[in-house]
């Protein structure tokens, strides 16, 4: 949580952050703004000071709606800057950086640097900065050991929107799946009213639409896949491709809120009309990894401990695992678990040798699966959890686990 950051920031040397960019779609600046039309800004975040937002004076008022510290650009006139930097736009930029820093007080230390720009000109203004501010150095992380690891553990009103984006999300899947069974069937695929296949592409622009009118957006995509495409975990599916009665569909949907808030997680695996036999048995086979799992959780543990059973219950079922070959594109082929959050991949992480572990406050998902291309399937289910501060576990939106949907003949 926020309350965390100083002693993290203490904790790996570092003095100050600086987070550029928009505040929108940019989870580090996210997590102290929120969602505002701020379309290009720099917070600076002194170790034991409050985090302050530089921004154009356009959109002062947005700026104003985080309930930060703002500041103008203004008090930093550009065109007076390139005059003193004889015209050259980068070192103008550089040094309308080193006086922000300055007015903070921060003149030497270290410096983490976030945020989401394209890479070269924030890289270039940061080398030009080094060498105005000697004193200062910059650093990045390959593993966030400070905004990550304050972000696993959620508060109450993170932990609200979560839950209200698990509704929109449930809400959802529940219009694909009446859109789908309200639908007849001809010649084994489902049609439209003038007897066109329904497509995989059909399907996905309703979702895009249902997820907007609700108040969120799908900035990352969705997977809806059939048959062998199904088997391949992160296939999102062949747009064109109709919709066949007794084929695994894996419906994964990892919505946000508007503007790049917090997102969901969330998969169902449907058969339209019946489920063949090996699909079913498939189908079974997760199922009961996933509940084993649902009632084995325990706060304060490992997740990779998860992983590590999720491979063992798969192979005692005869499966192949990445645990014994992390090479094997059949059987279970990927981690069972990620946190949730403002980004859809964040800790706490069930990689092998990840040592995260199920704090209170964290939410996460868990998605046991089993993937066969060449047999033409795929299933998975997943869930979000989160862990309350009694320990105990939640699901921040439930939602039947019906293999088979029922259609019109």
């Amino acid at each position: 949580m926020k309350n965390e950051l100083d002693a993290l920031m203490q904790a790996n040397n570092v003095d100050a952050l600086l987070i550029m960019g928009a505040a929108a779609h940019n989870p580090a600046m996210v997590y102290f703004t929120g969602v505002v039309h701020v379309s290009a800004g720099d917070l600076i975040v002194k170790r034991g000071g409050e985090p302050v937002l530089f921004c154009n004076p356009m959109e002062r008022e947005e700026a104003a709606r985080t309930g930060l510290a703002t500041r103008s650009y203004n008090e930093f006139p550009f065109m007076e800057l390139l005059k003193e930097t004889s015209g050259d736009r980068l070192q103008a930029a550089a040094l309308r950086y080193q006086r922000m820093f300055t007015s903070l007080g921060i003149t030497s230390g270290r410096v983490a640097l976030y945020g989401t720009l394209e890479v070269g000109i924030p890289f270039m203004v940061i080398n030009a900065l080094q060498q105005l501010m000697p004193g200062l150095t910059f650093v990045g992380y390959a593993q966030d050991p400070i905004l990550m690891q304050a972000m696993q553990t959620k508060d109450e009103a993170e932990v609200a929107r979560i839950r209200r984006m698990g509704k929109v999300t449930t809400g959802v899947v529940g219009r694909v799946a009446d859109y789908l069974t309200s639908n007849r069937t001809k010649d084994g695929v489902l049609v439209h009213s003038d007897g066109q296949p329904i497509t995989i592409g059909d399907v996905k622009s309703r979702i895009d639409l249902w997820l907007a009118e609700a108040g969120a957006e799908n900035p990352e995509g969705c997977i809806f896949a059939i048959g062998r495409d199904a088997g391949v975990p992160h296939s999102s599916g062949t747009l064109t491709d109709p919709l066949r009665l007794g084929q695994t569909i894996v419906f994964d949907i990892y919505p946000c809120e508007a503007g790049g808030g917090y997102f969901y997680d969330f998969t169902r695996t449907w058969c339209l009309g019946y489920a063949p036999d090996e699909a079913q048995k498939l189908y079974d086979q997760v199922l009961s990894v996933y509940n084993t799992l649902k009632d084995e959780f325990a706060a304060g543990r490992v997740l990779a401990d998860y992983q590590k059973r999720t491979c063992e219950l798969f192979e005692a079922m005869g499966h192949p695992t990445i645990q014994t070959n992390p090479a094997t594109e059949e059987g279970y082929v990927h981690s069972l678990s990620h946190g949730v959050g403002l980004r859809v991949h964040e800790k706490p992480f069930s990689g092998t040798g990840v040592a995260d572990r199920l704090l209170p406050g964290s939410i996460f998902t868990s998605e046991p699966g089993l993937y066969y291309p060449s047999r033409g399937m795929g299933v998975r289910i997943e869930d979000t959890y989160y862990v309350r501060p009694d320990g105990s576990f939640e699901i921040l939106a439930d939602y039947p686990k019906d293999l088979v949907l029922p259609v019109r003949q």
